[in-house]
């Protein structure tokens, strides 16, 4: 490769559109957060960002198509905790996430809500384990996919409250929010963004938060901590990833500037009317993070036993 290819190659911004994937449908968390984010960085590097909601599987088809992509730092991918730290323990990938794909800087992170149907007979988490417990596997919970924080956090209730409700996986947040207010589905672990405009109208009730402490977006939902059940703390998060074959100088480049937006006090502001918290750090940080991360979820998998059936 010539001098002048590898000048090009490092060249930031590109000069071309670039691309912010997401893993999952247009209306949910991580389409909210990547539309808004993408906004001020398209503004800040003076370059075109278009972001292309690519679902399936949870978010794995897009987060093999980015790791196997173009490395010249026109493709970036706004990735979840279930591709990055979830997903290899539970099935066989196309990718290796520590392998194939380099942290930028961590995302936003938030907890999912327990929400079901206004039109439903469960109107607390109370009247939720109590019908559980007494039709043992008739009540469903949605999620965005098998291996993802919403699946794993309806099993871990189903662990601590000592349940059997039956996992629905879906291709994203908005067809499993479509089927939860159409009461085909009981009940859905869901982003505050997706759901917050539904519990507005009236159409949802909210009767649980997933994270530790309750969340200013919605103060009055106890958490499902408070609710009976002390060790449940579940913390859903996205993070920025490009291709491992990226060159370092695009990286860092990258980083700095995600990290710059997310520290913009208008998009700190947008972000937190959807519940999101924007946590801006080093490559480094979001490489130890995911280590991390990784070490939680597969003990869970492995102790609790759980499968991608």
């Amino acid at each position: 490769m010539g001098i002048s290819t590898i000048a090009h190659a490092q060249e930031f911004p590109p000069k071309k559109t670039i691309t912010m994937y997401v893993g999952f449908a247009a209306g949910g968390g991580s389409d909210t957060a990547a539309r808004i984010i993408a906004k001020k960085l398209s503004d800040n590097i003076g370059q075109t960002i278009i972001v292309e909601n690519r679902p399936g599987a949870g978010g794995n088809i897009v987060h093999g198509t980015v790791a196997t992509g173009p490395s010249d730092g026109s493709v970036i991918l706004l990735g979840s905790i279930g591709p990055l730290s979830i997903a290899p323990f539970l099935m066989k990938l196309n990718y290796d996430p520590i392998k194939d794909l380099a942290p930028l800087s961590m995302g936003v992170a938030f907890p999912n809500i327990l929400v079901v149907s206004s039109d439903s007979s469960i109107k607390s988490l109370k009247d939720f384990i109590d019908q559980a417990k007494k039709e043992p596997g008739k009540v469903t919970f949605a999620s965005t996919g098998n291996g993802s924080a919403s699946h794993l956090q309806g099993e871990l209730l189903n662990v601590l409250a000592n349940i059997d409700t039956t996992h629905v996986p879906y291709k994203g947040g908005s067809p499993a929010m479509i089927d939860v207010l159409g009461g085909r589905v009981d009940s859905y672990y869901s982003t505050i963004s997706s759901a917050q405009p539904h519990i507005k109208s009236g159409r949802l009730k909210a009767i649980a938060v997933t994270s530790a402490k309750r969340v200013d977006a919605l103060p009055d939902i106890p958490t499902i901590a408070e609710s009976g059940y002390p060790s449940f703390d579940s913390t859903n998060w996205y993070a920025f990833v490009a291709s491992s074959k990226t060159p370092d100088p695009l990286l860092e480049r990258w980083n700095q500037e995600i990290v710059k937006v997310l520290k913009d006090k208008e998009v700190i502001r947008a972000l937190s009317e959807h519940g999101l918290y924007p946590l801006p750090g080093s490559r480094d940080d979001l490489k130890k993070f995911i280590a991390k991360e990784s070490q939680i979820w597969s003990k869970i998998i492995k102790d609790k036993h759980i499968t991608n059936d």
